[in-house]
C-alpha cells in the first residue's frame, strides 16, 4: 500500500506549490484534481500539462488518481462537487459531466494517470424512483467507459453519502448493468462510514471491483463531514487489515479537502497517524 494526497486540500496553491509542500511531508503520490485551479481538462494547454509532469518529476511524486469528482469550475449554487450529475434531468447540463469525464480520462492518459474517480449519480431528483436513476446512470456512463477502456485507463465510480449510489450492495447493483473492464470501485472509507457499512466488513464484499481507495476520518454521528485521521471515530487499524488482506498493493490517497486554511497541518498529521495504524496493523 502506498499512501498519497489529494490537491484538494490546496485550493489556495499552486499546482507546483502543492506537490512541492507534499514532498517535503514526505508523501509518495498525489490524487491530482481535475478542476480549477490545478488542472480543468477543458481549457489546458500543452504547457500546462508539462507543467504538471515537471512539477511531479522534481518532486519525484507518482499520481495516486485524477480527482474528477469536483467541479468548481462550473460553480453550481446548489453544490460545487456532484453538480452537474450524471442524472441530470436536463440532458443538455449532464452532458457537461461526460465531456469532463471524457476529458479526464484522455487528461489521465497523457500524464500517465493510472484511474480517475467520479461521482456515483448524483442526488436522485424529486418524483424519481431509485430504480429509474440508475437505468440513467448506467446509460450516461455506457460511452465514457468504452472511451476509459480505449484511453488505457480506469473509471472509478465513488459511492457518496446522499447521492444515488451510496452503499456497497447499490454499488454491486450498479456492476450488475455494467460490463465493463475499465470500471471500478473507488471505496472511500469514510463514506461507508457514514452509511454504516463498516469498512472492514465491507471492503471484502466488494474487493473484486476496488482499485484505489480514499481515507478520511468521520466523527461518531456519522455526519459526512472529512477529519484527519485520529479525529474521528473509524477503526482504522480494522479497515487497513482488511485492505491487507485483499492483497491490495495499489494507493491509498487520505483525502481532507476541508482543511484549506492550513493543509500542510493536516497532510503532516495524517501522514504521521496513517504510517503508525500501518505498522501496528
Amino acid at each position: 500500500m502506498k499512501l498519497a494526497f489529494s490537491t484538494n486540500a490546496y485550493l489556495n496553491f499552486s499546482f507546483a506549490e502543492a506537490v512541492t509542500r507534499l514532498a517535503r511531508i514526505g508523501y509518495a503520490g498525489v490524487e491530482i484534481m481535475a478542476d480549477v485551479p490545478h488542472a480543468w481538462p477543458a481549457y489546458m494547454l500543452p504547457e500546462q500539462k508539462q507543467a504538471i509532469k515537471k512539477a511531479l518529476a522534481d518532486n519525484k511524486l507518482a499520481i495516486s488518481n485524477i480527482n474528477s469528482f469536483m467541479m468548481h469550475a462550473v460553480n453550481d449554487p446548489r453544490q460545487k462537487y456532484w453538480h452537474p450529475s450524471w442524472i441530470e434531468p436536463d440532458r443538455h447540463y449532464r452532458q457537461i459531466r461526460i465531456d469532463h469525464t471524457m476529458r479526464a480520462l484522455t487528461l489521465a492518459k497523457e500524464l500517465g494517470a493510472p484511474c480517475i474517480t467520479t461521482e456515483p449519480g448524483g442526488p436522485v431528483e424529486p418524483g424519481q424512483s431509485w430504480k429509474e436513476a440508475l437505468r440513467l446512470f448506467v446509460e450516461m456512463i455506457k460511452p465514457v467507459a468504452e472511451h476509459a477502456e480505449k484511453e488505457g485507463v480506469l473509471l472509478l465510480v465513488e459511492p457518496e453519502p446522499g447521492l444515488l449510489i451510496e452503499t456497497v450492495d447499490q454499488f454491486a447493483e450498479f456492476m450488475q448493468h455494467l460490463q465493463s473492464p475499465a470500471v471500478g470501485m473507488n471505496f472511500d472509507i469514510g463514506h461507508a462510514y457514514c452509511v454504516k457499512d463498516d469498512p472492514a466488513t465491507t471492503i471484502p464484499r466488494v474487493a473484486q471491483y476496488i482499485r484505489h481507495f480514499h481515507l478520511e476520518d468521520i466523527a461518531a454521528t456519522r455526519v459526512h463531514h472529512h477529519l484527519i485521521p485520529g479525529d474521528g471515530a473509524i477503526d482504522f487499524a480494522a479497515a487497513l487489515r482488511a485492505i491487507r488482506a485483499m492483497n491490495y498493493q495499489g494507493w491509498i490517497t487520505i483525502e481532507l479537502y476541508p482543511y484549506i486554511d492550513d493543509p500542510d497541518v493536516a497532510a503532516r498529521t495524517a501522514l504521521t497517524r496513517v504510517q503508525k495504524i500501518l505498522q501496528q496493523a
